[in-house]
């Protein structure tokens, strides 16, 4: 199997990353597992738009939201995919609105879908105008950034967390500037379309005791032009 890598997200544990990406041949999403180790990843140039051969199979336990999981091995990288090739991979991932994505679960505009209710898919891709999304830093830790979305179905989702490692990356290399947020909300609305990768994350219970799978936004890819600095590894 060859797939286009689509989503690089990352957890506390910075020593590992969750990979997804798209198969060329069924347009069907697919999440390699175990999660990749991050000097491994380095290694192999996995990046989001990277071309990467190997051997996927179903994994052994498969549990709604989360379908796309696979075991792999001999991963090898086969050289990034071209921009027109990675749009028509978002492309062919899009919903109409996150709520379509993940078949009518999310109560309003709750970001979590109840544990005992959910999808039957876990990563969608959005295809919104850039005056419909606005970065903002978090105001509990300010090496965190969320991202506002005024969805096509005109539901609202305010201060979804942003897994997207390099939009990570770039937060913490940058958090000392004041005009980071501002910079990036200018760069996107001159922009002529945005892409985001809706994801879930597995199931976890909150303090206040909402128990499920949470929204998060593992990808922002703007087209025609994007940050470099965004998608290339940390030193």
């Amino acid at each position: 199997m060859i797939f286009i890598v689509t989503d690089l997200t990352r957890f506390q544990n910075e020593d590992i990353v969750c990979v997804a990406g798209v198969d060329i041949k069924t347009k069907k999403c697919v999440r390699p597992l175990p999660y990749i180790e991050m000097e491994y990843c380095k290694k192999l140039n996995i990046l989001p738009g990277a071309k990467i051969k190997g051997k996927l199979i179903k994994a052994k336990e498969l549990k709604k939201p989360h379908l796309e999981d696979k075991n792999y091995s001999e991963l090898e990288y086969e050289g990034p995919c071209s921009s027109v090739e990675f749009e028509d991979v978002l492309k062919n991932t899009t919903y109409d609105s996150i709520n379509e994505g993940f078949e009518g679960k999310i109560p309003g505009s709750s970001k979590v879908i109840p544990h005992n209710d959910p999808p039957g898919r876990s990563i969608i891709s959005l295809k919104l105008k850039p005056g419909q999304i606005t970065i903002m830093r978090d105001g509990f830790n300010p090496e965190k950034i969320k991202l506002h979305i005024l969805d096509n179905d005109e539901k609202e989702y305010k201060f979804l967390p942003i897994t997207d490692l390099g939009f990570y990356n770039l937060a913490i290399s940058k958090q000392t500037q004041p005009l980071l947020i501002e910079n990036l909300n200018n760069f996107i609305q001159n922009q002529n379309r945005i892409y985001l990768r809706i994801g879930l994350s597995r199931r976890y219970c909150s303090p206040d005791g909402r128990n499920g799978f949470w929204i998060q936004v593992n990808g922002i890819y703007t087209f025609p032009d994007f940050l470099t600095e965004v998608r290339t590894h940390s030193k």
